[in-house]
């Protein structure tokens, strides 16, 4: 009786954040990954992919509401390299809520065309893949797993998809433009989501201050991101960097009332950690306090 209890208080738990999520119109539950905004851009632009030299792996990971059973776990997987003037790179993203798993995985072309010696860069890239949802059967507990309902969720195919993303990249400043899932752009087929990105815009200048080792490197950075059927958000911060950009701090706020906070660290120009902490949204005050993200980062072959 009392694991009955504990499965049905589980389920209106997640009900009930779910409806508090949705009634924000979106507000909460469009979360994307911090490393996205400096770390690696390439997450919300394919046109960032290979932007920087050498062979780059990143790996992202995030678990939200950690007080909560079932909450959110987001892992992220990118490699990307540049080829002269070409940028090749592959994306894998996991998301478990609850028993339903979310993959996705895309491959990216990128072509970075330079516009003179000083570093300035038109950057274009496409990338197109495929999702896929699953019923996780192992986390039914009072259920039937002979449900024709869920083997027929289980058993849909792939929803294939792509991203469009442009950018203009100089010495300091950083200019970027991307759609996101562009079946939903060109197609209305998917009506029964309603926190969908519909598109992703950034905009950054870097200041340095000092030289050598007293040196400080600061990059502000503007967003803007679209939603479906929603509004849209912006994400504002400042990335700094101490010690030859060996140390960065990271603070930004977003327009769903909460703010990040990141520190990280660089090994040699070769391996990069990076732990952020999100303050809960609005929408999710008073239910959870926040989430941790980290993110590693690999460089091979960098000259």
């Amino acid at each position: 009786m009392q694991k009955y209890i504990y499965q049905v208080s589980r389920i209106v738990v997640l009900s009930f954040l779910s409806v508090v999520l949705f009634s924000q119109a979106g507000k909460a539950q469009l979360l994307p990954l911090n490393a996205q905004y400096y770390q690696n851009p390439y997450l919300a632009n394919p046109a960032m992919a290979g932007a920087g030299k050498g062979l780059n792996i990143n790996e992202s990971f995030r678990k939200q509401w950690s007080n909560v059973p079932g909450g959110p776990i987001t892992q992220a997987v990118t490699v990307d390299q540049q080829l002269n003037k070409i940028g090749l790179g592959a994306t894998f993203y996991s998301e478990k809520a609850g028993s339903i798993q979310s993959t996705k995985a895309m491959a990216t072309f990128a072509y970075h065309l330079p516009l003179n010696a000083d570093d300035q860069k038109l950057n274009f890239g496409v990338s197109f893949g495929g999702s896929k949802d699953r019923f996780d059967l192992s986390e039914l507990r009072n259920g039937d797993a002979s449900d024709p309902l869920i083997a027929r969720f289980n058993d849909r195919g792939y929803y294939f998809d792509g991203d469009f993303g442009a950018s203009y990249t100089a010495k300091s400043l950083t200019v970027e433009a991307a759609l996101p899932n562009m079946r939903s752009f060109f197609r209305n087929d998917d009506l029964n989501y309603a926190d969908k990105a519909t598109f992703y815009s950034a905009l950054a200048y870097k200041f340095n201050l000092g030289a050598g080792v007293d040196a400080v490197n600061l990059e502000p950075k503007v967003a803007v991101r679209g939603v479906k059927n929603y509004k849209s958000l912006w994400d504002a911060g400042i990335n700094a960097k101490f010690a030859e950009d060996k140390l960065y701090l990271l603070a930004m706020y977003h327009s769903t009332e909460n703010a990040t906070f990141g520190l990280g660290i660089n090994y040699k120009s070769s391996f990069y950690v990076m732990a952020y902490y999100n303050t809960a949204t609005s929408a999710l005050r008073g239910y959870t306090s926040g989430d941790f993200e980290i993110n590693l980062r690999l460089n091979l072959g960098k000259k």
